[in-house]
């Protein structure tokens, strides 16, 4: 595993948007590239729909 993320990303990322496939996605995207979850979800709701937010961080993080 490379000591830092690729394509210069932050080494923690905080993923939100509607709670649906593209986002369930985006989500798996990042933990294929060796991120980890950081955290359960947060899930609200916007009056419309659920929105949900999900941290990640990059293995080796000082708050892993």
């Amino acid at each position: 595993m490379a000591s830092q993320p690729p394509s210069g990303l932050p080494r923690y990322r905080v993923l939100t948007g509607p709670d649906d496939e593209a986002f369930c996605r985006r989500v798996s995207a990042a933990l294929d590239l060796g991120f980890r979850l950081y955290g359960g979800p947060a899930v609200t709701f916007n009056g419309e729909r659920v929105i949900v937010a999900q941290a990640l961080i990059w293995p080796g993080t000082a708050e892993e």
